[in-house]
């Protein structure tokens, strides 16, 4: 398994001419969180120099580890401090003499790991990128063994045996920063790039939701509780991924097909309000020194309130418990069920208390007669779409239930006899009453005396609804705790009217 992030660990030696010697790592215990590094992990790193850095900091290089070896009982490392040519090695030396910087850490890449019992992890594979001098290890038994003193005997290098020494400590340096840099590139580049990425692979976000829903936000690791807050939108409860969303939204479709016919929008706010023209504009014929009469055009302007439904779903824990089982999916269904149930009924026929003001309940919406009592005839059915206007008739889409649907399929054109009804010629077309496309919507009145069993008209301009984009989830594991059941509270807003009155017209039948 490869980490991506650079970890620190470690302890160490100095002296004045810069020799710093120590174990950078102890195989005999887990260091502060934890954590055993096996000594094979650290077989790559063996006999190759490293950059000798203070804090971590790459700003901050000192020197170079010139031996990396495994022994028994830990990780060692023999380096240098370039006193004479860096200024900060001066500082650091001077802080190892005062004690003040006694251990070693190193900075390296997990490529391989498993978790301990009790906490922390077993590292059996790893890249070693640096070790550097600091002031607390993170293992305590990474320190340094030794700090050797400057003799005033001892031999002095040349110009030439420092510049040759220079020179390799800054080809060791470029050699690990273009492999950091390598690293860092890989770290930022997308999860999905192309055929060689997991096309199905579920973003963090969906990852984070899945594990609340099956364990909890107390349960969850900090990152992925982190990963659940994608907006700041809804406040009691998590938001729902992109994901679960567009889910929610799709089955809605399928379970109330108002949506299939109307203009859907999406708002932030409590309510749309939108301009509208309440009178038409009258001009007239003027003579050429007449007064130019005034026009009655007139605005104003309609709002649409978004409402709130809720619904709570209870599910066992061992369903939540078993992996097998994607709960995720079954949540979702459960809830686009009651919502889709819920809106599909207010969208048609909701009084505007508390809801939608329903299509088939909206004031101003002109009715047809049929002509007859309890009964259809092909005769009233062109009489309701020709009483629409042309600009909104070719448009046109027609709206019943499945019962009224049966009725007009056995009804037949005067003289031709052809059935008024026509199916679809094309997969995937909806079939044609006097050729505009028919939508079957079960909330719809049966043919009754004074009911509406039937609208005809462009709903793409004349209703609107209004989606409030986030959907929140609350996962109460409490409630239903003696019955072995997690609830989860789910909560969406929608508001809708009509907004064209004039696009639409209503079957009356005869009382």
């Amino acid at each position: 398994m490869t980490v991506d992030f650079l970890e620190f660990k470690a302890a160490f030696t100095a002296d004045d001419t810069g020799l710093v010697e120590g174990k950078a790592w102890d195989f005999s215990s887990a260091d502060r969180v934890g954590d055993v590094i096996e000594p094979a992990a650290f077989a790559s790193a063996v006999g190759k120099s490293l950059p000798m850095l203070f804090a971590h900091d790459q700003a901050q290089v000192l020197g170079t580890w010139e031996s990396v070896s495994v022994d028994a009982d830990g990780l060692k490392v023999k380096g240098r401090l370039l006193v004479d040519d860096v200024a900060r090695a001066k500082e650091v030396r001077a802080l190892l003499r005062a004690k003040s910087v006694t251990g070693l850490s190193v900075g390296f890449m997990t490529r391989k790991a498993a978790p301990r019992k009790g906490g922390g992890r077993t590292i059996t594979d790893l890249d070693l990128m640096e070790v550097s001098l600091v002031a607390i290890p993170a293992h305590p038994g990474a320190q340094i063994s030794q700090i050797k003193e400057l003799s005033m005997t001892a031999e002095t290098k040349t110009v030439e045996q420092l510049a040759t020494d220079l020179k390799a400590a800054n080809d060791n340096i470029l050699a690990v920063t273009k492999r950091l840099e390598t690293a860092e590139t890989a770290l930022a580049r997308p999860a999905i790039i192309g055929k060689a990425a997991n096309d199905n692979e579920p973003s963090m976000e969906r990852k984070a939701f899945e594990s609340f829903i099956r364990h909890g936000a107390e349960l969850m690791p900090t990152e992925e509780r982190k990963a659940l807050v994608v907006s700041d939108d809804s406040k009691g409860g998590y938001l729902a991924p992109a994901e679960f969303q567009a889910e929610i939204i799709k089955n809605l479709v399928e379970i109330s097909p108002v949506r299939q016919a109307a203009r859907v929008g999406s708002t932030a706010a409590s309510s749309v309000i939108l301009p509208r023209r309440t009178g038409k504009p009258t001009a007239s014929w003027v003579g050429e020194t007449e007064t130019r009469p005034e026009t009655g055009s007139t605005y104003g302007q309609i709002e649409i309130p978004v409402w709130e439904m809720a619904a709570w779903v209870d599910v066992s824990n061992q369903l939540l418990e078993d992996a097998a089982i994607n709960v995720e999916a079954e949540v979702a269904s459960d809830l686009s069920e009651e919502f889709g149930r819920l809106e599909g009924n207010a969208l048609l026929l909701g009084d505007g208390v508390k809801k939608p003001n329903g299509l088939m309940a909206a004031s101003g919406i002109t009715e047809v007669n049929s002509g007859g009592a309890s009964s259809l005839t092909g005769d009233s059915l062109i009489s309701l779409m020709y009483s629409l206007p042309e600009f909104y008739r070719k448009n046109g889409v027609w709206m019943m239930n499945g019962t009224t649907l049966a009725s007009i399929m056995k009804l037949k054109e005067t003289g031709t006899g052809a059935y008024v009804w026509q199916p679809s010629l094309q997969a995937g077309m909806p079939s044609t009453i006097l050729g505009r496309p028919v939508i079957e919507a079960v909330d719809m009145p049966d043919i009754a005396a004074n009911s509406n069993p039937i609208a005809f008209g462009d709903f793409q301009r004349g209703y609107r609804i209004f989606d409030r984009v986030a959907m929140s989830i609350l996962r109460d594991p409490y409630t239903q705790a003696t019955t072995g059941k997690t609830r989860f509270h789910a909560r969406r807003r929608v508001g809708a009217d009509v907004v064209l009155a004039e696009a639409i017209r209503k079957m009356k039948i005869a009382a």
